[in-house]
């Protein structure tokens, strides 16, 4: 397969650079994979498409303020790095921007708040950096860190008077996450969890929808462009991700009673979809999982997820899962029909 075949046109007016203004309100797109038919509701009509015996499964996952701004000691250069993983307590794989010069023994200093040594060079704009903060570590992020914003947002944002983008920065450490995150380590959002809120999880819960937890720790990789010609070439960086004992069984038990999972987001179906291809291991696994067309879907019964970038691997992914034919014909009406793309986009059920 070529890469080319995943491309598509969108105006850009149609790449949200904003929330919606409340959480359920988001479009949903309700696409039916055995009729082929296209219908169009809005997320709290979500419950109206699940039933009972069905089983929720979400990405817990909390995006950290993984954006930081520092100057290399000695020359005052501004360096940007994104924090991307956890390696070890204060250890992280990052990414630096304006880094040519960084190499073994740098340091990054963050004025009043402490600084950071660059341990190894690993390629590509990556860097092995250990921190070392004047206090908490958890503090330090707070207070010298952003939210990480996909690059697409960023750019919509441009034109935005200094006042306009600071107040929603201040919107994003709220509306980019998601309403059940609690486990810190994420550089980008699940975005399909974008849309629940507490209330819809109790409309749900009340309609004997079960909910279960997974997590796959996000990293910008998932905005990375695929480079190469043929979809067969490409490489996934592999990620950590943890599928614990209850949702194992909450699994188990929802197969067994007929009722489907339904996965919300992209990386909650590549945690479920790696387990399963690895045997269903007891402790935290990582995954270099690529689902593309032809592949098979082992677990994951239903999907709910946003529009994705042209030519992106989650884009493959839902092509995948619904089959290309009818994700071109979705896509063309999500256009025709003005929704919002992308992160902080609509959403789309996949049954």
């Amino acid at each position: 397969m070529r890469v080319d075949e995943f491309d598509y046109s969108l105006p850009e007016e149609l790449i949200a650079d904003r929330p919606a203004p409340e959480r359920t309100g988001s479009r949903l797109m309700v696409v039916d994979r055995a009729s082929g038919e296209i219908a169009h509701r809005r997320f709290s009509d979500l419950p109206t498409f699940l039933q009972s015996g069905d089983l929720l499964v979400v990405n817990n996952t909390e995006v950290i303020p993984a954006r930081l701004l520092g100057a290399k000691r000695g020359g005052g250069a501004k360096i940007e790095i994104l924090l991307l993983e956890e390696r070890s307590p204060l250890l992280w794989e990052c990414i630096a921007q304006r880094a040519i010069r960084l190499s073994p023994g740098t340091i990054v200093d963050f004025p009043d708040a402490g600084h950071c040594e660059v341990i190894e060079v690993l390629g590509e704009g990556r860097f092995l950096l250990r921190f070392h903060p004047r206090g908490d570590w958890r503090e330090f992020l707070e207070t010298n860190g952003e939210t990480p914003l996909p690059p697409y947002i960023l750019k919509r944002r441009g034109d935005l008077s200094e006042g306009d983008r600071l107040n929603l920065r201040s919107l994003d450490k709220d509306r980019y996450q998601t309403s059940y995150a609690w486990r810190p380590g994420s550089a980008a959002a699940p975005t399909a969890g974008l849309h629940f809120t507490k209330e819809l999880f109790a409309d749900l819960k009340e309609k004997g929808i079960a909910q279960a937890q997974v997590t796959l720790h996000v990293g910008m990789d998932t905005f990375a462009p695929v480079t190469v010609d043929r979809v067969e070439d490409h490489q996934m960086k592999s990620e950590w991700c943890e599928c614990p004992p209850p949702t194992r069984l909450a699994i188990h038990s929802a197969k067994t009673y007929g009722g489907r999972v339904v996965a919300v987001g992209t990386t909650t179906t590549r945690t479920l979809e790696s387990y399963s291809r690895q045997g269903w291991p007891e402790e935290p696994i990582r995954t270099d999982l690529f689902l593309k067309p032809g592949d098979e879907f082992q677990v994951v019964d239903s999907l709910i997820t946003n529009f994705h970038l042209p030519k992106s691997t989650l884009l493959m992914m839902i092509s995948a899962f619904m089959g290309n034919e009818l994700r071109i014909r979705s896509y063309q009406e999500a256009v025709a029909q003005r929704y919002r793309f992308y992160s902080y986009g609509d959403a789309m059920l996949i049954l």
